[in-house]
């Protein structure tokens, strides 16, 4: 098992190697350069002053000389300064990184804390009034778009009832904010996580509930409730655990559209911005601090495989 875990933790940075030169690539193909930018933004500068510019930050290299040069420097922890924001770009991707896990955690934990009872108990009563209005509930919020469903929360929360904050959430995670800020952001992404869940984990419990290993335990006397949390779930908790991580790596990628809804400056805003205003080294540090999440998320889902079900054995 250790040496498996070793391999797979090597693969995986070197995969993060491969990513980053992928993506630095591919920012580097994009049109728009920054200091071309400059160029048309300064009327001062000249053509020559350009140049000049370039050689000075090495841009005038190779792309491959370039890239190792940015590799060596973030390995030493320099990833470069940030042109949108005049700062190092760790100095603005960390609180972002904060401000994203305190919306998306919590909305996950919630969103699986829901749809895990409640899809164990619309599969031992599939067919019922029950399960229908279960599924319905979660096709519901499958469909529902995410800024709609914020934007109804807002209206509803904020404007008619005015229990809680409606936005203006843009220095979340600083001291001093109320965490009423994050009720509804969070409410929001809970729901629309909740149908995913629901659905995997009530399909998987209903196929458990058919295999032999249940009969067994009926017929040796066990209890419906035993028979649910004991014998049927541990088995069909694997695909749950699947979804679960693709969604895990995704919390360091951030929520776009509700970051918008509700004004809070997260690692998806971050994205957008700089990709949009072209600040290379920014964008390329986000991407794969989320491709760097999402390989890690799913070693922690082999991990769990094994921890979950003992016949999972790595080697």
């Amino acid at each position: 098992m250790t040496g498996w875990f070793l391999r797979r933790l090597l693969g995986t940075a070197l995969l993060v190697l491969l990513l980053s030169f992928l993506c630095y690539a591919l920012i580097g193909l994009m049109p728009g350069d920054p200091l071309d930018l400059m160029l048309t933004a300064d009327p001062k500068l000249t053509a020559a002053d350009v140049v000049r510019l370039k050689a000075a930050y090495g841009l005038d290299r190779p792309l491959l000389a370039r890239y190792l040069a940015w590799l060596a420097g973030a390995v030493r922890g320099d990833l470069g300064y940030s042109r949108l924001f005049a700062r190092p770009v760790l100095d603005v991707l960390w609180p972002a990184f904060g401000r994203t896990l305190l919306l998306m955690g919590p909305s996950l934990a919630l969103a699986l804390g829901l749809a895990l009872p409640l899809g164990v108990l619309a599969a031992s009563r599939a067919g019922t009034v029950l399960d229908r209005v279960l599924n319905l509930a979660a096709l519901a919020t499958v469909a529902v778009p995410a800024f709609w469903l914020g934007l109804v929360l807002v209206v509803l929360f904020a404007v008619e009832l005015r229990w809680l904050p409606a936005g203006g959430t843009a220095a979340l995670g600083d001291a001093g904010v109320s965490p009423r800020h994050l009720v509804l952001p969070v409410l929001t992404l809970a729901l629309a996580t909740f149908g995913t869940f629901f659905r995997f984990v009530r399909a998987a419990v209903a196929e458990s509930l058919a295999a032999g290993h249940i009969r067994t335990a009926r017929a040796k006397g066990c209890g419906e409730a035993q028979v649910l949390w004991r014998h049927a779930l541990p088995v069909a908790v694997l695909p749950v655990v699947t979804v679960f991580a693709l969604h895990l790596g995704a919390v360091v990628s951030g929520a776009l559209v509700v970051e918008t809804v509700f004004a809070i400056q997260g690692m998806g805003r971050l994205v957008y911005d700089a990709i949009m205003g072209n600040d290379f080294n920014l964008a390329l540090a986000a991407l794969l601090l989320a491709s760097a999440a999402t390989l890690l998320a799913n070693l922690l889902a082999d991990l769990a495989y094994a921890w979950l079900d003992p016949r999972i054995t790595y080697g």
